[in-house]
C-alpha cells in the first residue's frame, strides 16, 4: 500500500504545482464563499438591529402613553 507521502513524492515537479495550483484555486473560491456569507450575515444584522430599534422606541412611547391614562390620581380602588 503506497501512502499519501510516498505518493507525493514520486510526483514530478509538473505533477505537485498542478496539485497546488487546483488546491489554491478551491481554497479562493472557498474563501469567496465565505465572504458573500459573512457579508449577507452582517447586512441582516444590520437590519434587525434597526427593526429592535424601532421596536424599543414604539414600546417606550406606547408605556410611556398608558403610564399617562393610568395616573395614580384618577385610578378608582379596586373593590369599587
Amino acid at each position: 500500500m503506497v501512502d499519501a507521502s510516498n505518493l507525493y513524492l514520486a510526483m514530478t515537479d509538473d505533477d505537485r504545482i498542478r496539485e497546488l495550483e487546483s488546491k489554491l484555486a478551491f481554497q479562493e473560491r472557498t474563501l469567496a464563499e465565505l465572504n458573500q456569507v459573512v457579508y449577507e450575515q452582517q447586512r441582516r444584522i444590520a437590519r434587525l438591529e434597526d427593526a429592535c430599534r424601532e421596536l424599543a422606541g414604539e414600546l417606550k412611547v406606547l408605556t410611556e402613553k398608558v403610564g399617562a391614562e393610568d395616573s395614580p390620581g384618577e385610578e378608582k380602588p379596586p373593590h369599587y
